[in-house]
This record gives structure tokens, sequence and C-alpha cells, in this order.
């Protein structure tokens, strides 16, 4: 039975106003997103044990659950482990571990921050903040965005003071907003990206 519903479970406003510019463009049409922010990483992992065991009450076939949270400086594969183990103590099925042939859950970390996704599509940051180093594309910062060290938003917010953006320090939602609205889905060198990307697109 073809989705309808993805319901969107994130930790903080910058990525719900990312997504609500780039869900239209991943998703089928006819599929509709409804995302549900939390005040923080730590309140998202807090309530989704009872969210989850809700959505296990009456989630329909046509419907799917979507959580994304930063990785920061947690082990990646153990916050997997943890987000995978919530689903299925939920009595829900996951895309890496489905239950009878199914899933309800898909689970997508941002490594290391939401951005470290912009990092990866440089001409979007660049089309918002024209000013910007468009050398900043060739540094490994932008080859390898996941692998930034030592906060991604402090490095982002270093390349756009060094322009004259944001001298007071980054506002991360207004960031999100200029630069979400410019991103390519199909190029982005940020690992993690395409990993939700085409999660997405095998709806």
């Amino acid at each position: 039975m073809a989705i309808d519903t993805l319901h969107v479970l994130v930790e903080e406003p910058s990525m719900e106003v990312t997504l609500q510019q780039l869900l239209p463009c991943m998703l089928r049409q006819g599929i509709k997103a409804e995302i549900r922010q939390f005040q923080c990483k730590n309140d998202l992992l807090k309530q989704l044990p009872q969210r989850l065991a809700g959505y296990a009450q009456w989630l329909p076939e046509t419907a799917m659950v979507l959580v994304i949270v930063d990785r920061d400086n947690d082990d990646c594969l153990e916050l997997k482990a943890r987000l995978e183990q919530l689903a299925h103590a939920a009595g829900l099925g996951t895309r890496k571990a489905p239950r009878n042939g199914k899933f309800q859950v898909i689970n997508r970390i941002a490594i290391e921050e939401l951005e470290a996704w912009f990092f990866g599509d440089w001409a979007a940051v660049k089309a918002a903040y024209p000013k910007v180093d468009a050398g900043v594309s060739k540094k490994p910062c932008c080859r390898s965005p996941d692998a930034i060290q030592r906060g991604t938003w402090e490095a982002m917010e270093r390349e756009l003071q060094k322009k004259a953006y944001f001298k007071q320090g980054l506002r991360k939602l207004e960031l999100a907003q200029s630069v979400a609205k410019h991103m390519d889905i199909s190029k982005n060198c940020s690992p993690s990206f395409p990993c939700l990307r085409d999660a997405l697109a095998q709806l």
C-alpha cells in the first residue's frame, strides 16, 4: 500500500524549516509531511519512547515516521542503535530491521550537525550570502563536511563572519531559512544527506 503521510520528528527549529523546504523535493508526489519540532535533542529523545508507543497504537499502513537527530558528540553507531531500540521497544519495525517484512520508522542522523548539510552544498550558502568565499567549496570542510571537528555550526559561523555576516553570532534559524531554499538535493557532499534523500526516494 502506498505511503501518503510522513510524520517527521526533529530536535529544533532550524531542522524543521530546512525540511519544510527540502521534503517536497525529496518525497513522491502525494506524500504529505507533518513535522513536529521538539525543544532540543534531549527533549526529543526523552519523549520518543512515549511518542513511538502512541504511533504503534494507531499508525495506518499508509503512514510512516521519520526521526532525525544531530550526532553532536555522540558515537554515531551507538546513537543509531538507541533510536532503533526505541522503535523496536514500541513494537515498530525500522528500515534497518523490519518486522514481518514491513517497517514504520526511518531513523536518520545529521553528522555532525545540520550545518554539515549546508557545507555540503556551498553553492546554496553562496546564493544566500553572496560575499562568502567561493573557494570554501574546495576546502576539506566542504569536501568532507561530516568530518568537521569541534562544531559544524561554529565552523559555519567563522566562514560567514569573515565576510561580515552574523557579526553578533550565528542565528541558526535565519541561516536555515536563507540557505535551504537554494539547496539542490541531488548535489550534496555530506554523506549523511544522501542517506536521508535516498531512503525517502524509496517510499
